[in-house]
């Protein structure tokens, strides 16, 4: 493994979804009690985690030469 390896900062954000109505829930636990509810239709397989990346632009310190 090389000793040479740049880390660069990134930011990482949890998404959870209604997978047939596309509502997206603050939090897992928002989505349990959706499911709860017996007021809605909401089960468990409806259930979607996504996982959104962000990177934050970094100069690697190499300029393009005229």
């Amino acid at each position: 493994m090389s000793d040479n390896l740049v880390k660069i900062p990134a930011e990482a954000k949890e998404i959870i979804k209604h997978k047939r109505s596309g509502k997206i829930y603050a939090t897992k636990a928002d989505f349990d009690e959706d499911v709860a509810d017996p007021n809605t239709d909401t089960t468990q397989e409806d259930f979607i985690q996504d996982l959104e990346i962000k990177v934050t632009i970094v100069s690697m310190g190499a300029a393009t030469k005229k």
